[in-house]
């Protein structure tokens, strides 16, 4: 008899062990899209075109395999890098055009500034497309980036006053600049496509984010000037 139930143990155990296994091994839609970062309906359309894979369980509900979403995400995230990488170089190229005298000409403020002034607005221009670099890439956290970012708004407050713009000429100052930048990701999500692992929309949230950041500070920085004169 007490072999018997030693037996009956080892098959309950066993059991135990096979289905903790395949609940270690499959997860349910709602896992993935946990472990992927998104919606779960986005991962049942990836599942349904093949682009992850993915079985059916004899009742009809989605299972996926760990190491194929694993594999999914480490493939999601290189490309995401790859995405970024893109737009960096493109604002880059993009800064070299439209931060020139002939892009400029036709804005009013920019007549205002003398060439000191023009190499300094080329000059915070730069800064916050390096501070885009740092960020977007993650070598550089949003606390640090949002307090960088105010710093280049009191930069652009800075220079407007200097050179004898209002508030609102300088503020025109620098949405002209951040106009193209977020023109780059919307042209770039236009050439490449919206779908795949290049998240534009989350590239472009995480643009706004800062470039509201300067202009706030931009703003704050004038209002303190204003109310302690």
């Amino acid at each position: 008899m007490k072999t018997i139930q030693i037996y009956r143990n080892i098959a309950i155990f066993m059991q135990f062990a096979i289905v903790f296994r395949m609940d270690s091994e499959w997860l349910n839609l709602s896992e993935a899209a946990d472990l992927l970062g998104v919606h779960p309906a986005t991962a049942r359309a990836w599942g349904d075109k093949g682009d992850l894979m993915m079985q059916r369980t004899p009742g009809g509900h989605r299972r996926f395999r760990r190491a194929d979403v694993e594999a999914h995400l480490e493939t999601a995230v290189r490309s995401q890098s790859g995405g970024v990488q893109l737009v960096v170089q493109n604002m880059v190229g993009r800064a070299r055009l439209e931060l020139t005298d002939g892009a400029l000409n036709g804005e009013s403020w920019y007549q205002t500034l003398d060439d000191t002034a023009r190499q300094q607005l080329r000059q915070i221009g730069h800064q916050l497309i390096h501070l885009f670099q740092q960020y977007l890439t993650q070598t550089m956290p949003l606390p640090a980036a949002r307090a960088e970012a105010r710093a280049i708004g009191r930069q652009y407050e800075r220079l407007g006053r200097a050179s004898g713009l209002s508030l609102a000429e300088t503020t025109r100052a620098y949405l002209f600049f951040r106009e193209f930048l977020s023109q780059t990701v919307y042209d770039m999500a236009e050439t490449t496509g919206t779908q795949g692992p290049v998240h534009w929309g989350q590239i472009h949230q995480k643009i706004i984010t800062i470039t509201n950041e300067v202009l706030l500070a931009l703003v704050a920085a004038h209002e303190e000037l204003t109310h302690g004169a």
